[in-house]
């Protein structure tokens, strides 16, 4: 009998269906939202909608097909070098991320290779296989679970800053909008969750992530943190659009910093330099781990600056525009912003000194991104080395 942390369950099985439903339902209110603003001659909204939504389809397209081709060639994975990989040749893998279906076809795999371990009875295969295929299942979450985080900080995450900046600066509310900015809080928090929990279960050395207490904690650390960050952006767009030429910088100076660690996720250069351009977004929407070491001083440093952030866009609000100092708007958003700042800082500390589940073994600190044993085992579990 297996252990429960090792296992590919019926409940892990449902959730995969739910996290389809959620990732469809954020993609589709976003094509309806820019359809609905070209109809309203409203072409710079639907410029920047439209632009979200392609460019976290193209990275997360281009991600999948490189970690495809990396499976095809690898002789652990592939020991026999046959020309396909989960019945899918070259051209047909070509054929459907050029059409935007490399998610989905990981979905269906997952889904069919699933219902297949956890629905149907055991033909009495030995403990050591069944260890196997719920390695492999897990693995194949996990490399999911990897590009849904990148779509959701490439497309999600910009796509409520937009929507939220449209609402409060512009005062234009409709049922359209509120959906979208709902799919894309939401996708946020099942991409997060579903990241950390997949990530800690395909790694061997680190123990599960619990259910219950730690993982609310923990989501509720991220939640808050990154809600009250895009927030302050959004006010700070709202008090000057140039505030976009700030979040470049910070874009790039992100970015640079993981080009200085030398991070190795990619197995070739030009897709690190593009790994490293995504944890440069990723960054700037919350604390990314991009390389195993000790991020102790780095988290530090990277949420005092969040705290700046936090503090300063509703003051400055105030200060320059005196007219909004009794609105009930900016209230609202500047106690939403102290309160989710406050709280998201208490779960963080909560969890990294209560709930923080201990590695199996004393290696070097977990790593966010998990960097292909396999190739797609060591892209979960490389580049631990500082």
């Amino acid at each position: 009998m297996l252990q429960p942390d090792i296992r590919y369950t019926k409940v892990r099985w449902l959730l995969t269906i739910a996290g389809v439903f959620l990732y469809v339902g954020d993609i589709w209110t976003d094509i309806v939202l820019a359809v609905k603003y070209f109809q309203e001659e409203q072409y710079v909204w639907t410029g920047f909608t439209v632009m979200f939504i392609l460019i976290g389809l193209l990275v997360t397209q281009i991600f999948s097909y490189a970690w495809y081709w990396d499976d095809l060639n690898d002789p652990l994975l592939n020991p026999e070098g046959k020309k396909e990989i989960s019945d899918m040749s070259k051209p047909g893998l070509v054929v459907l991320h050029a059409f935007g279906f490399g998610i989905f076809t990981r979905y269906y795999h997952l889904l069919k290779e699933g219902f297949q371990v956890v629905w149907t009875k055991s033909n009495g295969d030995g403990v050591d296989k069944l260890r196997e295929v719920h390695k492999k299942l897990f693995c194949v979450a996990t490399d999911l679970s990897m590009l849904k985080l990148f779509e959701t900080f490439l497309e999600s995450a910009p796509q409520l800053l937009l929507q939220l900046y449209i609402l409060l600066g512009h005062n234009e509310v409709s049922v359209m909008q509120c959906l979208s900015v709902a799919f894309s809080f939401c996708n946020i928090a099942w991409s997060l969750v579903d990241y950390r929990r997949c990530l800690r279960r395909s790694l061997p050395y680190i123990r599960e992530m619990p259910s219950g207490l730690p993982t609310a904690i923990y989501l509720l650390y991220k939640i808050c943190t990154i809600t009250s960050l895009i927030l302050s952006y959004s006010l700070l767009l709202i008090l000057s659009i140039y505030t976009t030429v700030a979040l470049t910088v910070l874009w790039l100076l992100a970015t640079i910093w993981t080009h200085l660690l030398e991070t190795k996720f990619c197995s070739s250069r030009s897709l690190e330099f593009l790994y490293r351009a995504v944890a440069g977004v990723i960054l700037t929407f919350t604390f990314f781990n991009v390389k195993g070491q000790d991020t102790k001083v780095a988290m530090t440093t990277y949420y005092i600056f969040c705290t700046v952030i936090n503090i300063m866009s509703p003051s400055l609000m105030a200060l320059l525009k005196p007219e909004l100092q009794t609105s009930t708007l900016l209230l609202t958003i500047s106690g939403l912003i102290c309160g989710c700042s406050v709280l998201g800082l208490v779960c963080l500390i909560l969890y990294y000194i209560q709930l923080h589940p201990r590695r199996v073994q004393r290696e070097e600190d977990e790593v966010d991104d998990p960097g292909k044993e396999t190739k797609s085992l060591a892209r979960i579990k490389n580049f631990l080395k500082p």
